[in-house]
């Protein structure tokens, strides 16, 4: 046998070897990509089950369809002879960077996760948090944007959201309106309970249990102050709010009890 056709018979060799290395490589990545559809699918099914957040959701789901991607196309290169720890090392350096760059993303990713997962809020909500108030228009995987009530969109990084105190305005069915009202120290306290009490049982809005709450609570420099305190639905607060301030002047203005304002009595001696 002469050198010649022991190097042809080595490259057919080398030609059959490897292709059918591809011919492994694409059944691989066919039935892979089969695989990986059908086992996203589950996970799909798996989230609508525990009702997991549309937007966490879609994340979650292609976040792992990648990582899946990835995976098989790192098996693919195995197989057809690519050095794995250079691979993996390259991978591995460039997931570190990118990490680093994304530094601020992936907190505020975190914080999305955890107030999808967690829902201390939802969409409609009314809530305080990070030096903002507003209702809840939109949770995103990295952002949450709140509608103010003068109509301006403030979006807020969920990072902000999930390391601050929140405040749900919206999570209870019920809330309790508290005011304070001052009197004279001339007027008549039962009378003033009276009319506040008279108040609360005519406003329809206004719950008969719990009972409201009418106490003189504090006696002021220039004023006796009452508090008021009645409990509503929460989409109720505002309006009973405002009626009630406005009801109880008109009330106040007609049994002649006074509200007082801050007043200083200044007296002149004069020297002989």
């Amino acid at each position: 046998m002469n050198l010649s056709n022991l190097n042809l018979q080595s490259l057919n060799q080398l030609i059959i070897t490897f292709a059918s290395r591809i011919l492994i490589s694409i059944t691989i990545l066919v039935v892979g990509l089969n695989v990986i559809k059908r086992v996203i699918k589950l996970i799909q099914i798996t989230f609508e089950r525990i009702n997991l957040d549309k937007s966490l959701k879609s994340f979650l789901l292609s976040i792992i369809k990648v990582c899946f991607q990835i995976l098989l196309i790192i098996t693919i290169a195995s197989m057809l002879g690519a050095e794995m720890t250079s691979f993996v090392a390259i991978i591995g350096s460039a997931g570190l960077a990118i990490g680093l760059a994304l530094q601020g993303s992936l907190s505020n990713f975190a914080g999305g996760v955890l107030i999808l997962v967690l829902k201390p809020f939802k969409a409609g909500d009314y809530i305080e948090a990070a030096g903002y108030s507003g209702t809840v228009e939109e949770i995103q995987v990295f952002y949450t944007i709140l509608n103010t009530p003068d109509n301006k969109k403030v979006i807020i990084p969920n990072s902000n959201l999930s390391n601050s105190g929140t405040i749900n305005y919206s999570a209870n069915p019920t809330r309790r309106v508290d005011f304070i009202f001052g009197v004279g120290y001339e007027d008549d306290i039962f009378k003033v309970k009276e009319t506040l009490q008279k108040i609360a049982n005519e406003h329809p809005l206004i719950f008969k249990d719990p009972e409201p709450q009418i106490v003189l609570g504090k006696h002021d420099a220039s004023s006796i102050n009452f508090f008021f305190r009645v409990w509503v639905k929460t989409e109720d607060y505002w309006k009973v709010h405002f009626d009630i301030m406005e009801i109880v002047k008109i009330e106040f203005d007609r049994e002649g009890i006074n509200i007082p304002y801050p007043q200083m009595d200044v007296h002149i001696h004069k020297e002989d």
